[in-house]
């Protein structure tokens, strides 16, 4: 017989995982990733350091939560299957203020751990595989549906559009006051430059 989870523990230990997250994401933002201890995330959280343990095996392990959590990797799918709804248009425009709406209010946390994932070399092969790679395997699998509207390289396009976001927010964590003063109006820039080609 097969045994099914109990709804109640599983909504406890994700509501836990998610209080864990919020600390380490606040406590990233203002210690940065060296400095911060699973100690410091367990006193924000308002939980014992061995409860953090129970739920992330390393620091490292929390790290590709928070990161995973802001790419919403488990969502993804979801939304790529709205977009199958709608003008494929109004969908990357929808889409892309979707995900600058979650990156921009979060950029203080990828200024703490992008140093870790380019030096960090396991980190990074990690980062890349369970949240990256998942990432943009959905978004071919959606460019692929749409493929014979737009005749793309679609590997080479989803990798542009998720390099643009990137660069866009690294713009942001280096002080460009043009992108963090007008960033609610990337997505109809960014939408024009895919879609109209602008020149």
């Amino acid at each position: 017989m097969t045994k099914h989870p109990d709804p109640i523990q599983t909504m406890l230990v994700a509501t836990r995982r998610t209080q864990i997250l919020d600390a380490a994401i606040t406590v990233f933002s203002e210690k940065g990733f060296h400095r911060a201890t699973i100690k410091e995330i367990a006193r924000v959280a308002g939980i014992a350091d061995g409860t953090v343990y129970t739920y992330f095996a390393s620091k490292d392990e929390v790290l590709l939560a928070v990161l995973d959590r802001l790419n919403e990797t488990t969502e993804r799918r979801q939304q790529f299957v709205l977009g199958d709804e709608q003008d494929l248009k109004a969908f990357f425009r929808a889409y892309l203020q979707q995900r600058m709406a979650l990156l921009w209010p979060n950029a203080e946390v990828f200024r703490a751990v992008l140093p870790e994932l380019l030096v960090n070399g396991e980190l990074r092969r990690q980062y890349y595989e369970q949240v990256l790679a998942p990432t943009i395997a959905v978004g071919e699998q959606f460019f692929q549906a749409q493929n014979e509207q737009l005749q793309i390289n679609i590997p080479l396009t989803v990798r542009a559009i998720a390099g643009t976001l990137l660069g866009l927010l690294l713009l942001q964590l280096l002080g460009d006051e043009v992108v963090a003063s007008q960033w609610e109006a990337l997505p109809d820039v960014l939408t024009a430059l895919f879609f109209d080609k602008v020149v």
